[in-house]
C-alpha cells in the first residue's frame, strides 16, 4: 500500500473526493463535494484559521482511505477528519499507523477525531440506527468506521444524540411548557420568526450569542463576523422561517431555535435534478431538522418558552422532527422526552499521544 501526502495535485484531489463515491449510494452520500475540494485548495472561508495536511492510503494505485489533520496555532492537539476506508481491517490499521507517526512527528500530544476541519464544518462519528435514511446536517458515516477508530487505539472523550420525535396532533397540549411559555410572554418576553427582510440583521445577533454559549464546547474555535455571515447567510434560502424562533426582551435576542426542512442530501449535490426536490421539500417538508439552540445564562428558563413555540408550529404542519446532536449533560437533551421514538448517537474520539 502507499501513503500518499499531498497538496493541490490535481489527480490526488480527485482521488480523495472519489472515495465517498465509491462507498456510499446516491441517497446516503452526505459529503458537499465542492465543499471539500475548497478545503483541500485552502479557498473556504474558513480555511484561513487552520493548516490542513492532506493524505490518501492507495492499493494497486486506486485509493481505498484518506484522512487530513488540522493544526491551530497554539493548539497542540491534532484533529483528525475527512476520513474514509473501505471494510477492511488492514488497510485501516496502515492508515490508523502513518496518522499516529504523522502527529507524534508534529509534537501534537493527542488526536480528537473526527473533525472535518472545524467545529463549523462536520464532526462527530455516528454508531447507531444506520438503518435510518440521514438527515441533513447529520455526520454521517459507514457503520465499521466505530470499529476502526476504537481497534487502532481511539477510546471516546465526548457522546451526543439525536432525539427523533413523532408528529404532534393539531390539538397537542403540554401544560407546564404552556405554562412557562405565558410567563416569558408576561415578563415582556417575544418569540417571533426571522424574515427574508430582517434576515442578515438577525443573523448577526445570533453570533454574538453563539460566540458566547459555545465557547466551552468540545473543539469550538471562534471565527470572524464576517465569515460567519459568509457560511450562513445563504441558510435563509432553505429554511421555513416559521420554524426559526428568537427570543427578544426589549429589542435585544436573548435566545434562539433554528431549524430547517429535511433535505436528506439534496443540498449537498445541487444540480439541475435536484433543485426541484429541493424547491418540492421547502415547500411540503416530510420532516424539519432542529439544528441549533441557545439561551443567553441570565434567562434561565427560557428554553422551554423557545421549545414550545415550535411544538405550536410542529402541531400546525403535523411534521416528525429531529432536535439534532446535542451534548451528553445539556438540558436541552430531555425537552419534550414523552414524544421521542428514537435516539441517534454520536461519538467524539481521542488518541492520546
Amino acid at each position: 500500500m502507499e501513503f500518499i501526502q499531498f497538496d493541490r495535485e490535481t489527480n490526488y484531489i480527485r482521488d480523495f473526493l472519489s472515495l465517498p463515491r465509491m462507498l456510499y449510494t446516491s441517497k446516503d452520500n452526505m459529503e458537499d463535494p465542492g465543499g471539500v475540494k475548497k478545503f483541500l485548495l485552502g479557498t473556504h472561508p474558513l480555511s484561513k484559521y487552520f493548516s490542513l495536511d492532506k493524505f490518501l492510503i492507495c492499493d494497486g494505485g486506486k485509493p481505498v482511505g484518506r484522512f487530513a489533520v488540522t493544526s491551530y496555532p497554539g493548539d497542540d492537539a491534532a484533529y483528525f477528519g475527512f476520513y474514509e476506508c473501505i471494510d477492511d481491517d488492514s488497510v485501516a490499521r496502515f492508515l490508523f499507523e502513518r496518522a499516529i507517526i504523522f502527529c507524534r512527528e508534529k509534537g501534537f500530544s493527542k488526536i480528537v477525531g473526527p473533525v472535518d476541519g472545524s467545529f463549523w464544518q462536520k464532526y462527530r462519528l455516528k454508531i447507531n440506527l444506520f438503518d435510518r435514511p440521514p438527515y441533513t446536517g447529520e455526520p454521517y458515516n459507514k457503520p465499521y468506521y466505530f470499529r476502526q477508530f476504537t481497534d487502532n487505539g481511539f477510546t471516546v472523550a465526548e457522546h451526543y444524540t439525536s432525539n427523533h420525535f413523532h408528529s404532534l396532533e393539531e390539538n397537542y397540549r403540554n401544560e407546564r411548557y404552556e405554562k412557562r411559555f405565558r410567563q416569558f410572554l408576561q415578563k415582556g418576553y417575544r418569540i417571533e420568526s426571522p424574515t427574508d427582510e430582517n434576515y442578515d440583521r438577525i443573523l448577526d445577533q445570533v453570533y454574538d450569542m453563539i460566540m458566547e454559549l459555545y465557547s466551552d464546547f468540545p473543539i469550538f474555535k471562534s471565527l470572524s463576523r464576517e465569515d460567519f455571515r459568509d457560511i450562513y447567510g445563504s441558510y435563509k434560502l432553505i429554511m421555513n422561517m416559521s420554524m426559526t424562533k428568537i427570543a427578544f426582551l426589549e429589542d435585544k435576542a436573548v435566545g434562539f431555535f433554528i431549524s430547517i426542512p429535511d433535505y436528506g442530501n439534496a443540498v449537498y449535490h445541487t444540480n439541475l435534478f435536484s433543485i426541484p426536490k429541493i424547491l418540492k421539500t421547502k415547500k411540503t417538508p416530510e420532516q424539519y431538522v432542529m439544528l441549533y439552540m441557545g439561551v443567553l445564562p441570565e434567562h434561565k428558563g427560557l428554553g422551554r418558552t423557545l421549545v414550545y413555540s415550535i411544538m405550536q408550529e410542529l402541531s400546525r404542519n403535523g411534521c416528525p422532527s429531529i432536535g439534532a446532536l446535542m451534548r451528553d449533560g445539556k438540558l436541552t437533551q430531555h425537552y419534550a422526552s414523552e414524544i421521542v421514538t428514537e435516539v441517534y448517537e454520536y461519538v467524539l474520539l481521542e488518541y492520546n499521544l
